[in-house]
């Protein structure tokens, strides 16, 4: 496939040097994201066990007090609530009481205290021909960033960001995969790495500053009509809710559309900002995540920490 990559960004990359890494120091954050990612992964699998923290702790290869601190300062909630937050149980509880159209979950969600970053996210989208280019004109820069779900690619436009995921791992392989898997929705455009150009956005994104502040995020969304407005559809609904393909269906007004609806949920450009992870199936199950099944778990219990006053 060829794409418009400048020349850096290629001499970069052939260097060994991921090409738009940020100069931020992120071993740290990356080395906790690994850690709880492995907690997230066992506790997934044996909440209906209900282990307990030494279990946990083990598992994550720590004593179990670093273990509690830990967990706590990731997502503000102990392991013991944590798997309350994230088992299928409490997801089913999730869709039930969201009701069976994405406008109750809504109004549920915005009479809330907290101010969510969904809030403050302004968009706007492409038109149709420039879809149809495939991003022929579109000159996108791209950097890599730390971020509380491992290293997160951002892509940004003169007009806003475009474009969020994430990498499976740190080294150059795992970059050029993400990297790939992003630049493939527009081959046409021109990619640039740039990482100075995409902190901001990165900062406010992950900032918890973000959850409180009213300086809007502003997207670009680039897709087909039908898929930006199952974007939008995502984008109203409240952290901490989720709402399944038929009821996200049924508000763009293609009642029965579930299967299309999923895929377009699947093709989200903007993961994490643009919450794809509070779409699941009929049945409560967490359904399919192009950033993986553990991740969403993790975004899920990160963002409700964020919404429950831990205790103490």
């Amino acid at each position: 496939m060829q794409l418009g990559f400048q020349a850096q960004a290629h001499d970069r990359l052939g260097n060994g040097v991921a090409a738009g890494i940020a100069p931020a120091p992120c071993g740290d954050m990356l080395d906790d994201y690994r850690r709880v990612q492995r907690g997230i992964a066992f506790l997934s699998a044996a909440w209906r066990a209900q282990p307990d923290l030494d279990a946990l702790a083990q598992e994550m290869e720590l004593s179990a007090g670093h273990c509690q601190k830990l967990f706590k300062r990731w997502c503000g909630l102990s392991p013991k609530e944590f798997v309350q937050v994230i088992t299928i149980d409490h997801a089913r509880a999730l869709l039930a009481g969201s009701a069976s159209l994405l406008d109750t979950a809504l109004d549920v969600g915005l009479s809330g205290p907290g101010r969510l970053h969904d809030l403050f996210v302004d968009h706007e989208a492409m038109t149709p021909g420039d879809y149809k280019n495939r991003g022929a004109g579109l000159e996108i820069r791209y950097g890599f960033h730390s971020s509380p779900f491992g290293l997160a690619l951002l892509m940004v436009t003169e007009r806003g960001v475009c474009g969020l995921g994430f990498c499976d791992g740190e080294g150059e392989s795992a970059l050029a995969t993400a990297l790939e898997d992003m630049t493939r929705r527009w081959p046409a455009a021109t990619y640039i790495a740039d990482a100075e150009a995409t902190a901001a956005a990165a900062a406010q994104i992950f900032s918890p500053d973000t959850w409180s502040q009213s300086q809007p995020i502003r997207l670009v969304l680039i897709g087909s009509d039908f898929e930006i407005d199952v974007w939008r559809a995502l984008l109203r609904i409240p952290a901490g809710r989720a709402v399944t393909y038929s009821d996200i269906a049924e508000h763009v007004g293609r009642q029965g559309a579930s299967r299309a609806v999923g895929s377009a949920v699947g093709r989200n450009p903007i993961s994490f900002v643009v919450p794809c992870h509070r779409a699941m199936r009929k049945d409560g199950s967490l359904g399919g995540y192009h950033w993986g099944l553990t991740r969403k778990h993790a975004i899920i219990g990160w963002e409700k920490g964020r919404m429950v006053a831990p205790s103490g």
